[in-house]
Parts: structure tokens; sequence; C-alpha cells
């Protein structure tokens, strides 16, 4: 059977959480389908490169109309016009929202192929309210959409509640990950200097560093914690120069280690004693998930399915969005490394039983099979 063309369009491509999830998705249908992948912010394909090798995957940039810009009907037109040689259109986060208008809009009169709509989060401004203007441009442009896909009960009220879908409108897939993985033990250099003294305790993250992810908070958090707690960052991003400046301006500059973005979580997250989330918004973190496998106890704040992602035990240590209160958590568990084990043993079983990549791939193929009619999509294993 012929290859289905999938369009992809996203607000910017650079690796984060749903763009490991696409890039996952994509390497995973292999040449069962090629890709083009649009962004409104044409600079932004760090993503890119983990996209594998053998994968027909295309960038056309400027040659296709772009995703940013203000509203109008005849650049709405252009856009629907661009997506008339596609089988399935997949939109992900407000930043592709233009592109869901357009398909709503002209999708019927064109016949244009389905839309699936995935919703992963919100942006610093709107971690805490959602933008009443946006919630009706997603209430109007949603409403013609295939599927609205997202990862976490919340989101999932947010769209039936606020955006008005009809429930059965809206698919709630939890993100999985290869759980076999993290069971390999770390490799060396993994982690470029990584240092841990007998007696300390490393809190880890691993983040997009933007203002959303808050990392001065954890940086304040650990620097309150405890001298023998050390803060290693595995991420890169536009607040690299402010986590720095707060470092320094606590003294703790020496025991901060950020060597930048860092692929392949599972040959280091197990490095960790601690994994820590400080974020003003999430909704289903990714890298929360990786950090359980690789047997982490947790310290974050109480955002999104944050709470209901980590084992029971490990609900105490999931706190408001306070420095205070984050940094009481992890001081908590940096002084007791027995709890520490076990709330780390625990997480490792439920991603392990809850969380493999397996049964995210499966209802991947089905729903994106059964929009393009493509029956081989969910049979392929």
């Amino acid at each position: 059977m012929a290859r289905a063309r999938i369009l992809h369009l996203h607000g910017n491509f650079d690796l984060g959480g749903k763009e490991v999830r696409a890039v996952k998705l994509m390497n995973h249908f292999g040449d069962m389908a090629e890709h083009v992948i649009l962004s409104a912010d044409p600079d932004a394909l760090s993503a890119r490169a983990a996209i594998d090798t053998q994968i027909r995957a295309e960038f056309p940039g400027h040659n296709a109309p772009s995703l940013a810009g203000i509203p109008g009907m005849g650049r709405y037109r252009k856009i629907a016009q661009y997506m008339e040689k596609f089988h399935l259109i997949l939109s992900y986060n407000w930043g592709a929202m233009d592109g869901v208008m357009a398909h709503t809009l002209y999708g019927r009169a064109m016949g244009l192929a389905p839309l699936i709509h995935h919703e992963d989060g919100f942006n610093e401004d709107e971690a805490d309210r959602l933008s009443r203007k946006r919630n009706w441009f997603r209430t109007i442009a949603l409403q013609r959409s295939h599927t609205l896909v997202v990862p976490s009960k919340s989101l999932q009220d947010i769209a039936v509640k606020n955006w008005h879908l009809p429930f059965e409108k809206v698919a709630r897939f939890p993100n999985g990950i290869d759980v076999k993985l993290y069971s390999k033990s770390c490799q060396r250099g993994a982690f470029p200097g990584f240092k841990k003294r007998k007696g300390e305790v490393v809190v880890g993250t691993i983040a997009g560093l933007r203002p959303v992810k808050n990392i001065p908070r954890l940086v304040r958090a650990v620097a309150a914690a405890g001298d023998h707690v050390k803060l290693a960052i595995a991420g890169d991003g536009p607040a690299r120069s402010e986590i720095a400046a707060e470092a320094e301006r606590l003294g703790v500059s020496g025991r901060l280690m950020m060597p930048g973005f860092l692929r392949d979580p599972w040959r280091y997250a197990g490095l960790f004693d601690i994994f820590a989330l400080s974020s003003d918004s999430e909704q289903y973190p990714i890298s929360l998930v990786e950090a359980m496998a690789a047997g982490c106890a947790v310290a974050a704040t109480d955002v999104g399915d944050v709470r209901h992602i980590v084992d029971a035990e490990n609900k105490p240590y999931i706190v408001p969005r306070d420095d205070d209160a984050l940094a009481a958590a992890i001081r908590d568990l940096a002084n007791d490394p027995a709890l520490c084990e076990r709330l780390g043993l625990r997480n490792r079983n439920k991603a392990h039983s809850e969380y493999d990549e397996g049964r995210m791939f499966a209802r991947y193929r089905q729903l994106y099979g059964s929009a393009m009619g493509r029956a081989d999509f969910a049979r392929q294993g």
C-alpha cells in the first residue's frame, strides 16, 4: 500500500515533550508514512536530529505558508490549499492553531484530509489562567477537527469545559516511554561533568530551559536544602543565563552541573538521587516518567497530572508552587537515603507496569489509521 503522506503543524520543532513523542511515532511508522513538518518558527528545528535517517521527512520552511501571522481569510486559504496533498494533518499546541482554524474554515469545501489536534499544555502566558480570547479561538477552531488528543485528565477536563468539545471527541493517551531501556546501567560520560562525592545527594531535572519551567525556583530550593545537595540540569533554552545568574547570586555555582541538552535520558537519569520539577505549568511531563523508570524519588510542584503519575507513597513530596515547600520536600528526601531508595523502587515499578510506550503506539496507530481509513496502520506492530 502507498505511503501515507502526513503533514505536521508545530509552533516550534525544538526538542521537548510533544516533539519527542511526535518523532517517536514517525520513527515507529517507518516506511509506512512520509512526513512534512511545518514550524511557525522556522529556525526552531532541533528535534529534527532525532528523526531516524531512513524516515522520509521534509522541512519546506519558507516554501510553505507560514503558521505565524495576523489572522485573515486570505492567509487561512493559503494554508488550507497547502493541506490538499496530504492524507492526514496533525497539529500540536497553540502555536499551530492558525492551521487548525484554516482547516475548519475550508476543510469541507476543499475536501481536506482529517485533522487531529494534540494539546500538551500551556506556556508561561497561560500558566496561571487560560486566556479568554484563546479559549474562544480554540472553541471555534477545534469544532471540526477529527479528534483532540491530550495526555492528561486535567487537559481532558479543560477541553470539555472550556473549549466545549464533546467528551467522545477528546482522546486521552498518556505518554509512554521504552521502559526496558531504563533497566540498563547508566553510561560513563553520558552526563558530561557529572561529579558526586560520598555523602552528596544529586537532584536532577530534564527540561527545556524556558520561563514556564521556573528552574530558578529549583536552584533556590536546592540551595536551601543543604550544602550536601547538588543540582544537575539536562536541557537548554532561553532561560539558561538566568539560571546561571541565580546560582551565582546564591553562591551555589559550584553545586550546579548544567551541560546543556542531552539526548537519551536512559543513559543518565539513573545518576540522579532525586528527580525534581519546579514548573509553573505542566500536564503530563514525559521527563517525570523517564525519571521514574530510572528509579528516582520525585520532588515536584503540584501541576497538571504530576500527583497522579507518581506512586502513591511519593505524593507527599508533590507540593505547591512555592520555593520553601519545594526546598522542604527536597531536604526531607535528601536527608533520608532509605526513603529515597524505597520511593525510587516504587516509582520504577509503576512506570514499568503502566507507562510503556507500546501501549501508546497502539493507541495512536488505531486513531491515525481509523482517521485515514488505513487498517494497515492499526495492524502494525
